[in-house]
């Protein structure tokens, strides 16, 4: 169950949100309910999406996804996912109405990516709603509900798109085989990897110079960093065109976006 729920970016993402509601004030207790909240979220998202490709997974010789090799059955991981959903929404709601409304905002555009989104040309649409509205989730919750500032909501939508082209870049073939042609599948694997690192820069730049006063080393420093993380991305890996890699620097670049977001949380929460 552990395997079929996308581990790392469960942990990654929960782990991220919950430093950027401490960053912008959130209490203790408001930073436990946003990881709970979050974590249910992912967990049902990953589930859904390992439940729905289990045919096509399964098409593809998939034997290192749970479904596949028997590990688990799809009637345990389809109860799991919504038993996850149902525990996001009083979560949720439970930072208050209008930021439960932006997180299951973003986990039902998830959903709708794994349910069909993901075969269209929309296919980073879904990827830049959630991530988008994760600030706003965060700062709802604030006392007098301010809505974050535009270059926080636009950041996380960059990297939403970031984050789906690289995602999908090692098993491009496979999808194009099973009839998934999301954007970065149309676009194929050696404009697709070009691609990825555009919107990943492009956030990040957008961290650095989006928040009131100068950049400062720490943002400098942050943008040469992204900078080579997008060279890696954009490069193939030695390993092979099934590498993992652009999916580990954009988890890695996005942990650079939020450490930005950390040394500039007073700003996060001030009206654009």
């Amino acid at each position: 169950m552990v395997r079929a729920c996308h581990p790392e970016p469960v942990v990654a993402v929960t782990a991220l949100i919950t430093a950027l509601a401490a960053a912008s004030g959130r209490s203790p207790g408001g930073c436990l309910l946003v990881a709970c909240a979050v974590f249910t979220g992912q967990l049902s998202v990953g589930w859904s999406n390992d439940r729905v490709d289990a045919r096509r997974d399964r098409a593809a010789g998939r034997q290192d996804k749970p479904l596949v090799s028997g590990a688990v059955g799809a009637g345990t991981v389809a109860a799991a996912a919504v038993g996850a959903l149902a525990l996001c929404v009083p979560l949720s709601v439970a930072n208050g109405v209008s930021a439960g409304a932006a997180h299951l905002a973003g986990v039902a555009a998830a959903w709708g990516y794994n349910l069909g989104v993901k075969r269209t040309v929309l296919s980073w649409l879904p990827y830049a709603v959630g991530f988008g509205l994760l600030p706003a989730f965060v700062t709802l919750g604030l006392p007098g509900r301010p809505w974050p500032p535009g270059w926080s909501v636009a950041a996380g939508a960059l990297l939403g798109v970031g984050a789906h082209v690289t995602n999908v870049l090692p098993d491009i073939d496979a999808d194009l085989a099973a009839g998934v042609r999301g954007l970065p599948q149309r676009l194929g694997r050696r404009r697709s990897r070009a691609l990825a690192p555009v919107p990943l820069f492009a956030a990040c730049a957008v961290l650095v110079f989006g928040p009131p006063g100068p950049a400062g080393v720490a943002g400098w420093a942050a943008l040469a960093v992204t900078g080579a993380l997008a060279v890696v991305t954009a490069v193939p890996a030695g390993a092979g065109s099934s590498s993992r890699l652009p999916f580990l620097a954009t988890l890695v670049t996005a942990a650079t976006a939020v450490a930005l977001l950390v040394l500039h949380g007073g700003s996060l929460v001030r009206r654009p």
